[in-house]
C-alpha cells in the first residue's frame, strides 16, 4: 500500500500485512508530523491502469521559473507515453505555442478556439503522430486569458468544464504550461491530478520551486485532489559539482518523488529544429534514455521499451 503524507505530500510504501488493525494514525519519517490513514491518503492514480471509470492520467507540466525544459518534457513525455501504446493528448497552454514547433506542426487553431466554441474539436485537436493528439497553444491564449479574468464566478473551472467533456478518449493528458503564475496556470491546476515539475540543477530553480509549491498549497485547499508527484532534475552534468550538490539536496528533502535526472544532452537541444521528438532524433542518445526511465516512472512499468 502507498500512502502520501498530507503535509509534505512524500510517499510511504506500507506492507498491509505488517500494520496492525488498529492502528489508523501514522507518523511522517519526511516531516515528522502525525496523519491519519484512509482511502484518500493511498495513492492508486498510478497503480491502475486508466479506463473508462477512472478517466484519463492528467497530468501538468509546470513550474513558475523558465528555461528548466517544461516543454521538451511535456513533449517527449506524450511522445513516448504514445510510443509505449497509450492514448495521448498534449495541451498547450503556452503563449509561445512551442510544443506546436517541437513537433514540426502549424495549427491554425487550437485550445482558444476550442475553449471558446469558436471551432469544433475536429477542427482544432490534429493528430500529431500514432495514437498522439495536440491542442496547440499560442499568442490566442491572451485572449483566454482575458475571458477567464473577465468571468464574475468559476473562471478557474473554465479548462476543466471543457476539456473533462473530451478527455476520456484518452489515457493520458499531458498539460505543458508557460512560466510564472497567471489564470490559465490556476485553472490547470483545478484541472489535473498530478503536478510534474522539471527542476534544472542551479540555485534559483530550487527557490523557485519551494515558491512554486507555496503557490500550489493555495489551490490544494479547492482541489484536493491535484499534488506534486513528479520532480525531474534537468541540464544535470555529474562534471559540475554544484549540480550534483542540488540534485543529492533535491533528493533528500523530496525522496520519492525524484525521477532520474535527465543528463545535459546537447541532442534534446538539436531535436527541436527538425520538429522531431528526441525518440525520433537521436532514440539512441542520453538524452531518449533518461526520458525512457521518466516514462517508465510514470506509466508505473519498469518493463516499458525492453
Amino acid at each position: 500500500m502507498v500512502i502520501i503524507c498530507p503535509h509534505c505530500q512524500h510517499e510511504h510504501t506500507i506492507d498491509e500485512r505488517k500494520l496492525p488493525a488498529n492502528v489508523t494514525t501514522v507518523r511522517c519519517k519526511t516531516c515528522k508530523k502525525l496523519f491519519e490513514i484512509d482511502k484518500q491518503n493511498q495513492s492508486q492514480s498510478d497503480t491502475a491502469p486508466p479506463d473508462e471509470k477512472t478517466g484519463p492520467r492528467k497530468i501538468a507540466v509546470t513550474l513558475s521559473k523558465g528555461g528548466v525544459g517544461k516543454t521538451t518534457t511535456a513533449v517527449n513525455l506524450a511522445a513516448g507515453l504514445a510510443l509505449s501504446g497509450a492514448k495521448v493528448l498534449l495541451v498547450d497552454t503556452d503563449t509561445q505555442g512551442q510544443s506546436s514547433f517541437m513537433l514540426g506542426v502549424k495549427p491554425k487553431a487550437g485550445l482558444t478556439e476550442f475553449v471558446n466554441d469558436e471551432l469544433s474539436l475536429d477542427e482544432t485537436m490534429i493528430p500529431v503522430r500514432d495514437r498522439l493528439w495536440l491542442l496547440a497553444g499560442g499568442k490566442s491564449l491572451a485572449g483566454l486569458k482575458r475571458v477567464i479574468d473577465r468571468k464574475d464566478f468559476g473562471g478557474e473551472m473554465t479548462l476543466n468544464e471543457k476539456l473533462s467533456s473530451i478527455d476520456k478518449q484518452f489515457d493520458y493528458v499531458i498539460v505543458d504550461t508557460s512560466p510564472g503564475w497567471d489564470p490559465l496556470i490556476v485553472n490547470v491546476l483545478f484541472y489535473v491530478q498530478d503536478v510534474l515539475t522539471p527542476v534544472s540543477l542551479e540555485v534559483l530553480t530550487l527557490q523557485g520551486l519551494v515558491e512554486f509549491l507555496k503557490s500550489m498549497s493555495s489551490i490544494q485547499k479547492y482541489n484536493k485532489e491535484v499534488a506534486l508527484k513528479y520532480i525531474l532534475p534537468t541540464f544535470h552534468d555529474k562534471r559540475v559539482k554544484q549540480s550534483n550538490g542540488i540534485l543529492s539536496k533535491i533528493e533528500a528533502l523530496y525522496g520519492n518523488h525524484v525521477c532520474t535526472p535527465i543528463r545535459y544532452n546537447v541532442r534534446l537541444s538539436e531535436a527541436p529544429a527538425y520538429g522531431q521528438t528526441i525518440f525520433e532524433f537521436a532514440p539512441g542518445s542520453p538524452g531518449a534514455q533518461d526520458y525512457r526511465d521518466l516514462i517508465r516512472k510514470v506509466a508505473n512499468n519498469p518493463n516499458l521499451f525492453t
